[in-house]
């Protein structure tokens, strides 16, 4: 049985049609490990080691996408996401090629959003102009910080004089972009976050994602915690002023650490957040991918040198999982929760299989917590919900 006979197999869930599909893909490289990021990402090789094997990685992603093609037939692409890493550190012409790679093989959707990371660290000037007429319709821009000190501790390899150069050059050459921030560092006051805040704030960017740091485990903070971290009240504190600052400056709170103009929210993400499917291609890409009686988790070699001989070699995926029954309420709440908009109650069956009676006392308690509010066709997380989304989300867990 060839793999998508296996995922076509009768089953006990009945799914509706199938959700939007994207696209990740995964570029693991970076000039340096920052010690707090617990992503799949990689130092670049030295020269002695023949450097960034771009030509060779694209090549292995190109045949990754090969192999994978009779999972998707024939869906529409709705977004791609070339994350890392680092993707900036590909050239113009690498990612050129990737793209067009992709549209020879995938039906993209007109006006496909396709965004690509980059850190200021890989800024040259006219490298973004390069990177739109390659195709790149949204930049994702890594700030973090402003502040040279707060750079340093977080291991960033660009200060912020480079930043705000990225920047200006992203707002000149993308009608819409993403600026980084980070929030709670370590010694970090609230007149710096606010400081961070103004700056950020001065290029007028239409997306915002902020980030509470944490000490994520099998990281060097996790080794060694950079002293000073804020406590649960300045980092509260920290959260009120983000939140009362970008909607003074327009933007609208849509997911609990994402800030947009209208029009400028993220298509990939919200299909993340909306429990779409995505193909994830690169090493140690996640993809979910939806069938008539299952929801299917795979997962791609780590290592990148492994990634790309495997890859090469026709086998890119490492592992695939069928998502238990009993765990589909919870996976889909770990997403939809985030959004401050919720989700509609026909979405949850048509995207899980399973009846809202599946997840009706979870709601009822959820509501008599004060953590979520409903009506007869949307679930929302309250206030005070999106302040404690993890209890919340911990409602659907299943027991046991």
């Amino acid at each position: 049985m060839d793999l998508v006979e296996r995922y076509l197999r009768p089953g006990t869930l009945q799914l509706g049609e199938s959700p939007p599909l994207s696209l990740y893909v995964h570029l693991p490289w970076c000039l340096a490990k920052c010690p707090y990021c617990d992503f799949n990402s990689h130092a670049v090789p030295d020269a002695t080691a023949g450097g960034l094997p771009e030509a060779r990685y694209i090549n292995a992603l190109i045949a990754d996408l090969e192999a994978a093609l009779p999972q998707v037939w024939g869906r529409p692409v709705h977004s791609i996401f070339i994350g890392g890493g680092t993707p900036s550190l590909f050239s113009a012409d690498g990612i050129h090629n990737l793209l067009a790679a992709i549209r020879a093989r995938l039906p993209l959707l007109p006006g496909c959003e396709i965004t690509l990371e980059a850190n200021p660290g890989s800024f040259e000037r006219d490298r973004f102009k390069a990177f739109r007429a390659a195709g790149v319709t949204r930049l994702s821009v890594g700030v973090q910080s402003f502040d040279d000190a707060m750079l340093a501790k977080l291991g960033r390899v660009h200060d912020g004089a480079q930043a705000r150069a990225a920047l200006t050059e992203a707002a000149s050459a993308f009608e819409t972009f993403n600026l980084d921030l980070m929030y709670a560092l370590p010694g970090q006051t609230l007149a710096q976050l606010r400081a961070d805040l103004d700056i950020a704030l001065g290029f007028a960017p239409p997306h915002l994602s902020i980030y509470h740091l944490t000490v994520e485990p099998n990281t060097r903070f996790a080794l060694k915690p950079p002293p000073g971290l804020p406590d649960e009240d300045l980092a509260s504190d920290m959260l009120d002023a983000i939140v009362a600052r970008t909607q003074a400056a327009g933007l609208q709170r849509y997911e609990v650490s994402a800030f947009a103009l209208a029009g400028h929210r993220c298509r990939h993400n919200l299909n993340y957040w909306q429990f779409g499917d995505y193909l994830g291609i690169g090493a140690g890409a996640h993809g979910k991918l939806s069938y008539p009686h299952r929801v299917i988790r795979q997962v791609r070699w780590r290592d990148p040198k492994t990634y790309t001989e495997q890859a090469l070699a026709g086998q890119a995926m490492s592992n695939d999982d069928e998502v238990p029954r009993t765990d589909l309420p919870f996976e889909f709440m770990l997403n939809a929760l985030r959004l401050r908009e919720g989700f509609a109650l026909a979405d949850f069956t048509q995207r899980t299989g399973l009846a809202v009676t599946a997840i009706a006392a979870a709601l009822e308690k959820g509501e008599a917590m004060g953590l979520l509010e409903r009506d007869l066709r949307r679930v929302w997380p309250s206030a005070r919900g999106f302040d404690f989304l993890s209890d919340l989300q911990a409602l659907f867990l299943a027991p046991g």
